[in-house]
């Protein structure tokens, strides 16, 4: 899963939010260091709900412009769980090796 995705659903698991909620709310998760487009994340929406990862919550109008809120599906849930386990396994394993030092892996000795 990309990172914008994982972020997407992220966001969207807090609860239903629109465009550029979640634009803001991946800006934040993120330290600051992804900046959704609007384009990308349209696009990434529509690909969402495509795979049925996320869903449409409600519209409202606000000004005179309608704002859709999006929502995570179960399916989407699931799928955000599992990556995001996937990445503390990755995670964990990184840290066990850096206390290990390359001292502990062998063929690693003198390696620059």
């Amino acid at each position: 899963m990309q990172e914008p995705t994982f972020l997407i659903l992220t966001a969207l698991a807090a609860g239903p939010q629109h465009g550029y909620g979640i634009i803001t709310d991946v800006l934040e998760i993120s330290g600051e260091r992804v900046r959704l487009r609007a384009g990308t994340l349209y696009a990434a929406l529509d690909r969402l709900q495509g795979e049925q990862l996320i869903e449409t919550d409600h519209e409202e109008v606000v000004d005179g412009r309608a704002r859709r809120y999006y929502r995570l599906t179960a399916g989407g849930a699931a799928r955000l769980s599992a990556e995001a386990e996937r990445l503390r396994r990755n995670a964990d394993t990184a840290a066990a090796r850096l206390r290990r030092g390359p001292a502990a892996r062998p063929g690693l000795e003198g390696a620059s």
